[in-house]
C-alpha cells in the first residue's frame, strides 16, 4: 500500500466539503476506528477515521459497521465535545500523515468550545488524539502512550500534546527550485528512488519509484523535470486516484498519482475516498474477525477430534457387540450340558447342536464358579452385547449429529463478521460448550432481532440470508411468512435464504440458490444441489440443535456460486 502525504492530501482536499457541516451522530465500532455521521454537500456521509495500526486511513465510507451496546469512554468524549458540533477546518500537517480536524461546539451551558481532533496515520504508532488548541492538552486519545512506551511524547488525558518527531526532510510543497535540484542531484548518487524518499516528506517509495521512472534517466536535471511535473499536480489538486494489481505478484497498489510504471490491471476512480474504499474493503475487519475467531475454531476442532475418536471406539463395541450371539449358543449347550460338568472343571468340550456338520466346540469355565453360574455367566454377556446394541446405536446417532452441528458453525466462522461471531459465541455458552467468562452476576440480554444480509434481486424481490444458527433460526422461525420460498444447500452446511415474495420468477430462484451456495461449505464447487420448499413445510425438531430443521415438499436445483454476479446484487444490513 502507499498512504502516503500526496494521499493525505488529496483526503484532506475532499474533505473541504465538510468544512460548516455539523457533525450528527458519533460512533465507535472496535478499538481502533470512529464513524462520524455528517451531512455534506446535501448528502447524509459516512466519516471514517481508522486508527488501525495495519490499515490507518481517513475517509468518506458506505460501509456497515455494528456498534456495540455500551459506546467506550473516547467515544463518549467525542460526544461530548463533538456530536452536534460544526466542523470548522480540515488540515494537512506539513506534507506529513497528520490531518487535524477543527471541531466548534457549544456545551450544556451554551458556551463556545472549540476542539481539534488529530488523526495520525503512522502505522502502528497511529493514533486519534482529542485536544483543546487553546492549551494543547490532550483530552483523551483512542490509544494510550504511556512514559513506558515512549519517552519522547505522551498521549494521556491532562499531558501536554507533542508532535512526532520530525525526520528533517525537506517539505515538498515549500522549497526552493535550488534545493531540489541540490537533493535530488545528492538522489541520483545513490539509489534515485530511496534518496528521493529520505530527503523529501510525505513520498512514499512507491511514487519515488514512478518519478524515478518518468524521468528515463539517473541524472538530477530529468529527475527534477519528472519530479517538478508531479508536484505541480498536487499542489494544483489535480489527482489521479487509481488502484493497480500488479501482474507479477497478484498484489494490489494505489496512490494518487497515476502509475505508470506498474504493470497490471488498473482502476481509476472519482475520488481518493471511493479508492481507499475499494483497496481496503473489508481488510481491516476480515483482520480482526480471524483473530476474534481462532480461539473458537481450535476449540471446535478439539471438539471434532473427541468425537472422531468417540466415534471409532463406539464402533470397535459395535463390532464387539455383533459377536454377543455367540455367547447365548455357548451359555445354552453348556446349560444342556450340567451334568457333565464339575466344579473345578476349566473347560468342556461338547457338541455344537447349532452346527449343521454337529461338530464339538470348546467352552472355558471358571473354575471358581458352579456349573450353572458358568452358564449363566455367558448369558450375561450376551444380554450385555444386545443392549449395547441399541445404546451404543444411539450415541453414535448422537455424536454424528453433533459433529454436523460443528461443521456448521466451522462454516459460519468462515463467514462471519464481527457481530456473527458474538452471536455463535453466546450460542456455544447457551448449549454448555464454553463458560461464560464475562458472566458478573447478570445475564446478558439476548438479542432477539439480529441483523440479517438483505439482497435484492434483479426482479427487485428482498433475499434474507442468515449467517449463523441465531440468525437462521430468526430468519426460518419468525421473519418468514408460510408462503416465502426456503432454500437450503443439500447435505451441506450452509445459510439458510428465503425469498419474501409469493411469487418470482426464474432469475430470482437462481440467485437466491447462488447465494445459499455462496454462503455455505461449497462455495469453491460448481453444480451444487440447492433444495427449495415453501415456509410452511419447514420446521424443527423438538430438542433439535440451533439452526437444524428438517422439510419435505422440496425441489432441488443446481447452482455455482459467481462472486461477481452476487456483487451486482443490492444489499443491506436489516
Amino acid at each position: 500500500m502507499a498512504l502516503d502525504g500526496l494521499v493525505v492530501r488529496a483526503i484532506v482536499h475532499e474533505l473541504q466539503m465538510c468544512v460548516g457541516s455539523r457533525i450528527n451522530k458519533i460512533h465507535q465500532p472496535n478499538p481502533h476506528e470512529i464513524i462520524w455521521q455528517v451531512r455534506a454537500q446535501g448528502a447524509n456521509r459516512k466519516l471514517l477515521l481508522s486508527a488501525n495500526p495495519t490499515y490507518p486511513r481517513v475517509h468518506f465510507t458506505t460501509g456497515q459497521y455494528v456498534n456495540p451496546m455500551d459506546a467506550p469512554m473516547f467515544c463518549m468524549l467525542l460526544r461530548k465535545y463533538c456530536e452536534s458540533g460544526i466542523i470548522e477546518y480540515v488540515e494537512q500537517v506539513e506534507a506529513e500523515r497528520i490531518i487535524k480536524i477543527g471541531v466548534r461546539q457549544r456545551d450544556e451551558l451554551g458556551d463556545l468550545s472549540v476542539k481539534t481532533v488529530v488523526i495520525e496515520l503512522m502505522g502502528r504508532h497511529s493514533n486519534i488524539i482529542l485536544m483543546d488548541p487553546a492549551t494543547q492538552l490532550i483530552l483523551d486519545g483512542i490509544h494510550h502512550v504511556t512514559p513506558a512506551i515512549s519517552s519522547y511524547r505522551i498521549v494521556m488525558p491532562g499531558s501536554t500534546y507533542v508532535s512526532p518527531p520530525e525526520q528533517g526532510k525537506l517539505n515538498p510543497y515549500h522549497v526552493s527550485s535550488a534545493e531540489v535540484t541540490e537533493a535530488l542531484r545528492e538522489a541520483a548518487e545513490d539509489k534515485p528512488e530511496q534518496g528521493i524518499v529520505q530527503r523529501f516528506s510525505g513520498l512514499s517509495p512507491l511514487v519515488a519509484r514512478e518519478i524515478v521512472f518518468r524521468s528515463g534517466s539517473e541524472s538530477a536535471e530529468a529527475l527534477g523535470e519528472a519530479f517538478a511535473s508531479v508536484m505541480q499536480s498536487m499542489g494544483e489538486h489535480r489527482y489521479e486516484p487509481n488502484l493497480v494489481e500488479v501482474s507479477s505478484s497478484g498484489k494490489a497498489v494505489f496512490s494518487v498519482v497515476r502509475l505508470t510504471h506498474v504493470t497490471g490491471e488498473t482502476r481509476t476512480f472519482e475520488t481518493v475516498s471511493d479508492c481507499l474504499e475499494a483497496f481496503y474493503g473489508n481488510k481491516a475487519e476480515r483482520d480482526t474477525v480471524k483473530q476474534r475467531v481462532s480461539d473458537l475454531i481450535r476449540f471446535l476442532q478439539n471438539e471434532k477430534n473427541k468425537n472422531d475418536k468417540k466415534l471409532e471406539k463406539l464402533r470397535e463395541t459395535v463390532e464387539d457387540a455383533r459377536d454377543a450371539d455367540k455367547f447365548r449358543i455357548l451359555g445354552e449347550l453348556l446349560t444342556a450340558s450340567l451334568h457333565t460338568v464339575k466344579r473345578g472343571d476349566k473347560e468342556i468340550e461338547v457338541v455344537n447342536y447349532y452346527d449343521e456338520a454337529q461338530g464339538s466346540v470348546r467352552i472355558a469355565l471358571d473354575p471358581q464358579l458352579t456349573p450353572s453360574d458358568n452358564a449363566q455367566r455367558y448369558f450375561k454377556k450376551y444380554n450385555k452385547g444386545k443392549n449395547s446394541l441399541l445404546v451404543v446405536g444411539e450415541q453414535i446417532e448422537n455424536t454424528r449429529k453433533e459433529n454436523v452441528y460443528i461443521n456448521a458453525l466451522q462454516q459460519q466462522l468462515d463467514n462471519a463478521s464481527l457481530s456473527d461471531i458474538d452471536e455463535i459465541r453466546e450460542e456455544l455458552i447457551e448449549q454448555g460448550y464454553i463458560r461464560d467468562r464475562n458472566k458478573k452476576g447478570k445475564k446478558k440480554k439476548k438479542n432477539d432481532k439480529p441483523q440479517l444480509l438483505c439482497y435484492t434481486s434483479s426482479e427487485g424481490i428482498p433475499i434474507y440470508v442468515g449467517k449463523n444458527n441465531t440468525q437462521n433460526e430468526y430468519l426460518t422461525n419468525r421473519l418468514a411468512s408460510p408462503s416465502d420460498t426456503w432454500l437450503h444447500t443439500k447435505d451441506i452446511p450452509g445459510s439458510h435464504v428465503v425469498i419474501k415474495s409469493v411469487s418470482f420468477g426464474d432469475s430470482t430462484l437462481e440467485e437466491a440458490a447462488m447465494l445459499a451456495v455462496y454462503y455455505s461449505q461449497a462455495r469453491e464447487s460448481s453444480q451444487v444441489p440447492v433444495d427449495y420448499t415453501l415456509i410452511r413445510h419447514v420446521r424443527k425438531p423438538n430438542g433439535a440443535k440451533p439452526g437444524f430443521v428438517i422439510f419435505d415438499n422440496n425441489k432441488t436445483v443446481y447452482m455455482t456460486a459467481s462472486e461477481e454476479k452476487i456483487k451486482q446484487l443490492a444489499v443491506a444490513v436489516k
